[in-house]
């Protein structure tokens, strides 16, 4: 049984396939159609996904979407006619989209030559499944957080075998994840883009405006809450803070301001502090209703990794597993996995295993691009010489973009589409915000650790929670190791750590150990392999746009080196590249 599943037209569009339950592939529509967060529908990342299965839509046994649209449509028109005539510009910007795409997702599938059945499921419904269903637990509680889906902003609920249950659900306006994205644009950042920066940012910060906070939102101490509405205008206007919010906290930084001023940190650090209380009172209610040992997260909020990483030690649940891809890209493996078990009804379930799941390049395939282009190169001459060499090259401080095998699902880069350098160097964290990413100075950059070396470095929770392989949980670094490795060290003496096992990428595994040699370090720089406002490369011509636009040394694509000294930076712009 071949199952698609789809999400799009809110940010972050996504496809997945499913064959008898396995997932075969799954990739963001970013990644071809090169904008970032790109909400269109995916048709790029459908082919891609039928291309690998070697399938087509007219064998496609159900089409799965990861949400209901006219029961969204249904809470927008209610929200609207609540909130009238203040919600008159959002109305008449609002309906456009969804009367020509949002609510006409069955034409727009069938086009594709698909006849059969497409199961709508609800927006948190395709969250749980993503995160249950694909865990390792045969049973759990699962908690849901994100902006909103078509009412629903929060669930509660378990899982087991094959089935969900939601227990209990808190509604749109009332929103933590709406509550963070509104503190993301009055700190002058963009709204479904910059959220993990407003936590990073929170690190330089201390939480001096907590109690302003709680004014503004009550949380009980089983963990339901309800927001102040005066504070906000998002439920009425294409704004976010309202003007009594500006007056609580003060004058909003303008949008990519160079002031980032110590009110803003400390404003960062309590919003925060308020989310985690927050989730760790539901996660808390959650146990003790249940009972349950086991937790599974999604939904945007699961990507606070500064508030994941500290769930096992605020809670009393003992292990924890998160989507890899929580946000609404994640939904659409979440309703093909339902719609799996809701059809297939069988009880076995197949453990999620890893990331690589999007499109690779052959050897054969990254030469006739560099031929074809005049680009110069050389070719390793074996898989040691490769290691060696690369190895070399990050000890002496040289910058590398990573381009190997299948290109990964989810925000994270975790080792086929990343920049890799040298942990040890503590000048690295400013080379690469200041001449490659293009970033702001604060943003602070992860490390990638090997498995059994993790608990010489970091202060970590025992047995590693699987989380910790997908960048989606920090921790604290030992006080003694933080001098060592002082480039992915932040400012509050933490990591967002990946930790890798040769099993899972031995390549990538291979390396750190090679590096190692020269170091005495198992720890490299992690960054994605993109810059400032791009998605994370997909292609040769992605890969090496890239790398000639920035302060990148050299490209590691396949088993060829290619140096941006040797090449003229001209060639990537040019209208006769070829970059089929």
């Amino acid at each position: 049984m071949d199952i698609l599943g789809i999400s799009c037209y809110y940010h972050d569009s996504a496809a997945c396939l499913l064959r008898d339950g396995k997932i075969i592939a799954a990739a963001h529509e970013e990644r071809f159609s090169r904008k970032k967060h790109d909400l269109d529908f995916p048709e790029h990342a459908i082919a891609y996904c039928l291309k690998a299965g070697k399938t087509s839509m007219g064998k496609i046994d159900y089409v799965a979407f990861y949400e209901k649209p006219f029961l969204k449509f249904e809470r927008l028109l209610f929200q609207f006619i609540q909130t009238w005539p203040f919600s008159i510009k959002a109305f008449m910007k609002s309906m456009p989209p969804w009367l020509t795409e949002r609510l006409v997702v069955p034409s727009k599938i069938n086009d594709l030559g698909f006849k059969g059945e497409i199961l709508f499921m609800e927006h948190h419904l395709s969250h749980a499944a993503s995160c249950f269903l694909c865990s390792p637990f045969k049973e759990a509680a699962i908690l849901t957080i994100d902006g909103v889906g078509e009412w629903a902003t929060t669930t509660l609920g378990t899982g087991k075998g094959n089935s969900i249950k939601i227990l209990k659900e808190i509604n749109f306006p009332h929103s933590i994840g709406l509550l963070y994205s509104t503190v993301t644009a009055y700190l002058g950042f963009t709204v479904n883009n910059s959220e993990y920066k407003v936590m990073g940012l929170s690190a330089f910060g201390k939480p001096r405006y907590y109690d302003k906070f709680k004014q503004i939102i009550d949380i009980k101490e089983d963990g339901s809450y309800q927001l102040d509405m005066d504070y906000f205008e998002y439920h009425k206007k294409m704004s976010m803070p309202s003007k009594k919010f500006v007056e609580l906290f003060g004058p909003a930084r303008e949008k990519e301001s160079k002031n980032m001023d110590q009110r803003y940190k400390d404003i960062a650090a309590s919003l925060q502090k308020i989310t985690e209380e927050a989730v760790y009172k539901m996660a808390n209610h959650l146990q003790s209703t249940t009972g349950q040992k086991n937790l599974c997260m999604a939904g945007g909020v699961a990507l606070n990794s500064l508030a994941n990483g500290k769930i096992l030690k605020n809670t009393k649940f003992k292990k924890i597993w998160i989507q890899p891809s929580a946000g609404d890209a994640g939904a659409s493996m979440g309703a093909a996995l339902y719609a799996y078990h809701a059809k297939a009804k069988k009880p076995e379930r197949q453990k999620f295993e890893h990331c690589f799941l999007g499109p690779e390049y052959s050897d054969r395939e990254i030469e006739a691009y560099l031929n074809q282009n005049k680009i110069k190169y050389s070719k390793f001459k074996s898989r040691g010489d490769l290691l060696k060499k690369t190895a070399k090259m990050i000890f002496d401080n040289e910058i590398v973009a990573w381009f190997q095998g299948n290109m990964e699902w989810g925000p994270r880069a975790l080792g086929n589409r990343s920049i890799l350098s040298n942990a040890c160097n503590p000048n690295m964290k400013d080379v690469l915000n200041q001449k490659v990413k293009h970033r702001e100075h604060f943003r602070p950059f992860a490390p990638v650790i090997t498995e059994k070396d993790t608990n010489r470095f970091f202060e970590c929770d025992l047995p590693l929670p699987e989380p910790a392989y997908y960048m989606l949980m920090v921790y604290p670094i030992k006080k003694q190791k933080q001098k060592i490795i002082p480039a992915v060290t932040h400012v509050d003496g933490t990591g967002r750590l990946q930790v890798i096992n040769r099993k899972q990428n031995p390549l990538y595994y291979d390396l750190i150990k090679e590096f190692e040699k020269h170091s005495r370090v198992p720890i490299l720089i992690n960054t994605s392999f993109n810059i400032r406002g791009e998605p994370i490369v997909c292609t040769p011509h992605d890969a090496y746009k890239c790398v000639m636009g920035t302060g990148i040394d050299c490209l590691v694509m396949g088993s060829y080196l290619v140096r941006r000294r040797d090449n003229p930076k001209d060639i990537w712009d040019s209208e006769k590249i070829a970059i089929d």
